[in-house]
């Protein structure tokens, strides 16, 4: 997935968080600002919300602290800090793989996110990344959902990121994941066919996601925007016993969740996945089987150098074949 350059923050990263930026509407049945912050976090004490515009704590996008007393429409957007939750530690780390002034690309565990979100802030590559490397500048230049492990690149210092993003953008960065199903009936690794099609193969379909929904939608109506070519490298027995199908995944568009959705159609939905083709009840981390999806190598021009790089993840999936065929 493709991340677009953020509107500038008037505040600084504090503490590998950067801060939170609301829009606040123009009109509306609320004198000033403070009384539409109260009325939307209505969950939240109104007597704190009013002390921390009292304190200075909230400023509009020119750095200019807003008051409880600033009328409605006066800003577009107001930044803040969250209070930061009480978060249970990700068990697992992320490796660094490489650092130099303008990149940093790390093998992220399963269960880890790549930015904050929802209830998981400092439990995030990019936060832990900020602190161990003391750069309030890092940002992720693509991403990987936080059930899914591999490699992640991030933008050192704002004034080369632009050279990086736009490799993801023009579609110049070759991808390659790994992912483990479990092997479906009747399968001949010697004739490998999945849904009546021979492999290799190239899957299609138009994916669009939908702002509040966990899962995307396809629509077989729509030009396909969404491409993949799939590779099986083998089958057999996990060291669980899962009777499992290989696959190696070369995406060449980044649309959400586009790699579990295209198994699922095939038929071969990826093992650990609690979203495609079903959509499961929540549940806590099951850490014994994490999403058999791992985004593998990255490889490229440089941009800044001209000099071809690859890099290639150190992690396994846990139910790959054993003896694979």
């Amino acid at each position: 997935m493709m991340v677009r350059v953020p509107m500038p923050s008037p505040l600084p990263v504090k503490d590998g968080v950067g801060p939170t930026r609301l829009r606040v509407p123009t009109s509306g049945p609320w004198a000033t600002i403070a009384e539409y912050v109260v009325a939307k976090f209505d969950h939240l004490d109104a007597g704190d919300l009013c002390r921390r515009f009292d304190a200075g704590e909230i400023v509009g996008t020119d750095g200019c602290v807003i008051g409880r007393g600033t009328a409605l429409g006066a800003h577009r957007f107001v930044w803040y800090y969250r209070d930061l939750p009480v978060e249970n530690p990700v068990p697992f780390q992320q490796e660094i793989l490489h650092v130099d002034d303008d990149l940093v690309v790390i093998d992220k565990p399963h269960f880890l996110p790549t930015t904050p979100g929802g209830r998981y802030l400092r439990e995030s590559a990019l936060v832990r990344l900020r602190i161990r490397l003391g750069n309030p500048d890092l940002t992720p230049i693509h991403r990987l959902d936080r059930a899914t492990a591999g490699l992640v690149m991030f933008s050192a210092r704002p004034e080369t990121r632009g050279a990086y993003q736009s490799l993801f953008e023009k579609r110049r960065v070759v991808k390659v994941y790994e992912a483990v199903s479990t092997r479906p009936q009747g399968w001949d690794p010697d004739a490998p066919v999945l849904d009546g099609r021979a492999v290799p193969l190239v899957y299609r379909n138009h994916i669009a996601a939908r702002r509040g929904e966990f899962r995307v939608v396809v629509d077989d109506s729509r030009d396909p925007n969404a491409e993949t070519m799939v590779e099986v490298c083998g089958s057999g027995v996990s060291a669980s016993g899962h009777c499992v199908l290989h696959t190696i995944l070369r995406p060449h568009t980044g649309r959400m969740h586009q790699l579990r959705v295209h198994l699922a159609a095939l038929g071969v939905g990826i093992l650990g996945d609690r979203l495609y083709p079903d959509l499961l009840p929540e549940a806590p981390d099951d850490h014994s089987l994490p999403l058999q999806l791992l985004a593998r190598e990255l490889e490229f021009t440089d941009p800044l150098s001209g000099m071809p790089r690859r890099f290639v993840t150190r992690r396994t999936l846990s139910e790959a074949p054993a003896a694979a065929r």
